[in-house]
């Protein structure tokens, strides 16, 4: 955390002098060309699918095709080439997932919040808040535990850029800096979904694929979610109280100062408490518990939160009309317009993510891709592997393929079949598989381009993938070091 501070790029508030980090679209550009080349050199494979929902892979149904099949560098009418691989991943998907779905989802995202912004009411009322009773260590391992809770709950993932949207302006107002609003956010939803002891999306479905009985393992699961959960909060607090002690030690010390003072400016204009802004707050409030409500009881997800934020949006909009904190609709259409153009460097790393999938040939377990031949070679790997370092293997591979298929179920799906049997040639219980899976697929999203959610919040907080690699990369060596430990001793008690 000492390191000196680095400017951040256009995309993260600006430099006065070029960032000597790649920009994350020249990141995965390289990814994009690996991928390519890799089609004229690495033969893809298929498996064989059985029936169920979802459909599970046959294990030992690898077949390869006759050879390599190159993507071309221009693709025509359904060919995907090298050339079209951004414009194929932007269109793929649908209404709920990555590219289309959340495109969708952050443009909306982007834009009420904006003109939530522009209405001033959050700034007053947080500089009340903060003038009464000043920031505490306490918030931030509040905040944590909280987000914790919620995606081992309910799975909560591209939720965590709405609040993102919320806690960044406001933790930097009480003398934070934005890591600390994405580490409260983001990485604590990811480390509550990775130890999760009930999460619906992926452990429950890597269970049933893995033949375990559901939601077994409980109190061995409570207790790794309690430690790292503690210890996060704890690491969280400690970050955070250094940076608020001592801003140089801060990676978006310039962009956060800047932040400041707009903030400042905007607070200058106008210090005092003015009408509407309490009904703007608890609109606020409201469609944080609708939205909560719609997750968990109702299933809500992209399509139906954007819809609720939008509502929200137009009823703040229509307050802030009415009460004149803002200076009339032209306005709010600035704002909404300027919040979703600050999202969509998001989009476009993910649309390039999608399309490098789409140019290895998808991931379609019974279509002839390099995923496959990957998972297959993966899975190659583990078993080579001496019998008390298969879990950790395992870890391994989940990380691996979580870089392709970033959605928990799908990795399950594609995964399990193969990682089940194979924990049974090797001694491994199928419930540590069920673990390495849980561990893989979750804490690697706080690192991986790849992620929608991870890409949204990075967005949502200003802050480029690249800088937050330069922040992360040390936190990531302990999380794994702490996973691969557990893992071990899960192994050699035979968890089950």
């Amino acid at each position: 955390m000492a390191e000196q501070p680095v400017p951040r790029d256009d995309i993260s508030g600006g430099s006065s002098r070029p960032s000597r980090m790649p920009d994350t679209l020249i990141i995965v550009f390289v990814l994009a060309i690996i991928t390519w080349l890799a089609t004229f050199l690495v033969t893809p494979g298929r498996f064989s699918l059985a029936d169920g929902t979802p459909p599970r892979l046959v294990p030992g149904s690898f077949e390869l095709a006759a050879g390599p099949m190159p993507a071309p560098f221009f693709g025509a009418h359904s060919t995907v080439g090298f050339a079209n691989l951004l414009f194929e991943g932007l269109v793929s998907g649908s209404r709920t997932g990555a590219t289309i779905g959340l495109m969708g989802f952050l443009l909306v995202l982007g834009g009420v919040f904006g003109m939530l912004s522009a209405t001033g009411a959050m700034d007053r009322s947080l500089q009340r808040l903060l003038d009464r009773r000043g920031a505490s260590g306490g918030l931030i391992v509040g905040l944590f535990i909280a987000f914790s809770i919620a995606g081992a709950v309910f799975g909560m993932a591209e939720e965590a850029i709405a609040f993102t949207l919320i806690l960044t302006p406001a933790l930097v107002r009480a003398g934070y800096d934005s890591l600390t609003a994405l580490i409260t956010c983001y990485v604590a939803t990811q480390i509550g979904f990775a130890t999760s002891w009930m999460n619906p999306f992926s452990l429950v479905i890597a269970q049933s694929i893995s033949g375990v009985p559901v939601l077994s393992g409980l109190e061995v699961r409570l207790a790794i979610f309690t430690v790292f959960t503690l210890l996060g909060a704890a690491a969280a607090c400690r970050y955070a109280q250094r940076v608020q002690q001592n801003p140089a030690l801060s990676l978006t010390r310039l962009a956060d100062e800047r932040l400041r003072a707009q903030q400042s400016s905007a607070q200058a204009t106008s210090a005092k408490p003015r009408r509407g802004d309490g009904i703007i707050l608890l609109i606020l409030l409201a469609a944080i518990v609708w939205v909560a409500w719609g997750v968990i009881a109702r299933g809500y997800f992209l399509p139906e939160i954007a819809a609720q934020f939008m509502a929200m949006g137009l009823a703040i909009g229509l307050v802030a009309w009415a009460f004149g904190l803002v200076e009339g609709p032209n306005a709010l259409a600035t704002a909404f317009r300027d919040g979703a153009a600050g999202l969509l460097p998001a989009v476009l790393v993910v649309g390039f993510a999608k399309g490098i999938l789409a140019i290895a040939g998808g991931d379609q377990p019974d279509q002839f891709t390099l995923l496959n031949t990957l998972l297959n070679a993966a899975a190659g790997f583990t078993a080579a592997l001496p019998d008390w370092l298969t879990a950790w293997g395992m870890l391994l591979v989940q990380t691996v393929i979580n870089f392709f298929v970033s959605s928990g179920s799908g990795q399950a799906a594609i995964t399990m079949p193969l990682m089940a049997p194979l924990a049974d040639l090797s001694g491994v219980t199928r419930q540590t598989a069920v673990l390495a899976f849980q561990f893989g697929d979750g804490f690697s999203n706080l690192i991986l381009p790849t992620s929608a959610a991870t890409m949204g919040c990075l967005a949502a907080a200003k802050i480029d993938f690249a800088l937050w690699v330069k922040f992360i990369w040390k936190p990531m060596l302990a999380i794994y070091a702490l996973a691969s430990a557990i893992l071990i001793a899960a192994h050699a008690a035979g968890f089950s």
